[in-house]
């Protein structure tokens, strides 16, 4: 499993259950898991807590690990400092979201993993972020930097910490109050479905569908709108929009055009190169979205990549007892996306030995696909040359034609 160190003393985790903190069970850092044993040193030695949460398939959690966690001088300084407790948030989802909501609503900044919080002693957050490099870059604070900042302002100035962790929890708690208790008292508006049209209207990419620029993700949520607004009302835009970013994704990379089913999302506006992590839910939504697409179109390509798609999530996230697994991690062999690129001499080979298919095929293969020499994927931590990443850059029927 990818992210867990090989050598080092055993630490607190090793006893725990969840893969992903088994992954952290041999870290310097001496990790405590969520609870009273944790809180209690915190409270006792009046020292404040370094919260971080991920989970098992995380590529920016492996590679914080790698960069931070398995470091003997980030762990001394976490020791000094801090009560250092990891948490997964597929074992803890309810830990993840009060936190993940103190970043995003309260705090404002944008949300993701590795989640990592700074909490009093009684665990309200007064300061928080998701990745943070190993050194300053590009004028952002790298993690030593920004531990060694946070411990000073908790040394010296920890009343006023105290102040803004309490009025971040109180915050954090009336959005919490309207989200249960806010009740819709009357019928929807039809107005307000044309108003919310216009709004989202106006953030969609004209050119290569879906909402804003990279990275780019899918949000389902949006395309049920487009697709069920066209559905009631017969607004031809609303279709045209889903439309754009169903087919777009279909033929992009962020669709595993081999295997099946969607990756997490696109690094780039254009859908082509996904960050390869591939999760469960990701997948069940879009499963949906493909479906209501087909009903509403009879697109073909919608058909094959709803039916490709159900096969993938049946084929290898299901469990032989019938469970199903929550992702497949980015990583393979300690490189992102390695299971999921080509290069053209790994690409021929596998063409020459297909029954039936001759030189001419294959070039047909390579000019469908975007396969050439060069690639269309670097990654600057590993040596990529010639990678690509599969997408549907012709129609069979732009093939035929030519």
């Amino acid at each position: 499993m990818n992210g867990q160190s090989s050598s080092g003393t055993p630490n607190r985790l090793a006893k725990e259950k969840s893969p992903y903190l088994l992954q952290h069970a041999r870290n310097p850092v001496d990790w405590y898991p969520w609870g009273e044993e944790a809180f209690e040193k915190a409270r006792r030695e009046n020292k404040p807590i370094f919260l971080s949460i991920g989970y098992a398939t995380c590529h920016w959690c492996h590679v914080m690990e790698r960069e931070s966690f398995e470091d003997a001088e980030v762990a001394a300084d976490l020791l000094r400092d801090f009560v250092a407790i990891k948490v997964d948030r597929e074992e803890r989802p309810d830990v993840d979201a009060v936190y993940m909501g103190a970043l995003t609503h309260v705090m404002g900044r944008g949300g993701g993993w590795p989640l990592t919080m700074f909490l009093t002693p009684e665990l309200k957050p007064f300061f928080g972020g998701t990745y943070f490099p190993p050194v300053d870059r590009h004028g952002h604070p790298g993690f030593r930097t920004l531990l060694a900042r946070v411990a000073e302002i908790w040394r010296s100035r920890p009343d006023d910490v105290r102040a803004d962790a309490a009025q971040v929890a109180t915050a954090l708690g009336r959005t919490a109050e309207v989200l249960v208790t806010s009740k819709s008292v009357s019928p929807i508006d039809a107005a307000w479905v044309e108003r919310a049209f216009n709004d989202l209207d106006r953030r969609l990419d004209p050119h290569h569908g879906g909402l804003g620029d990279a990275p780019k993700f899918p949000q389902p949520s949006a395309l049920f709108y487009l697709l069920r607004l066209y559905a009631r009302t017969g607004n031809r835009e609303a279709l045209a929009a889903a439309q754009k970013q169903l087919t777009a994704m279909a033929r992009g990379g962020i669709y595993d055009q081999l295997g099946g089913g969607f990756a997490r999302y696109s690094t780039d506006e254009r859908w082509l190169v996904p960050h390869f992590e591939k999760m469960a839910y990701d997948n069940g939504l879009l499963l949906r979205a493909y479906a209501e697409g087909f009903l509403a179109t009879r697109d073909p390509l919608y058909e094959r990549v709803l039916r490709e798609s159900a096969a993938y999530v049946l084929r290898d996230l299901t469990h032989v007892d019938g469970g199903f697994f929550s992702a497949e991690d980015a990583d393979s062999e300690g490189v992102e996306g390695k299971f999921y690129c080509w290069t053209r001499a790994e690409l021929d080979a596998v063409l020459a030995a297909a029954p039936g298919l001759d030189a001419a095929g294959a070039e047909l293969f390579r000019a469908a696909y975007g396969v050439t020499e060069a690639g269309n994927w670097s990654d600057p931590h590993h040596d990529t040359s010639g990678w690509t990443v599969l997408s549907l850059v012709k129609t069979p029927e732009q093939l035929a034609r030519e």
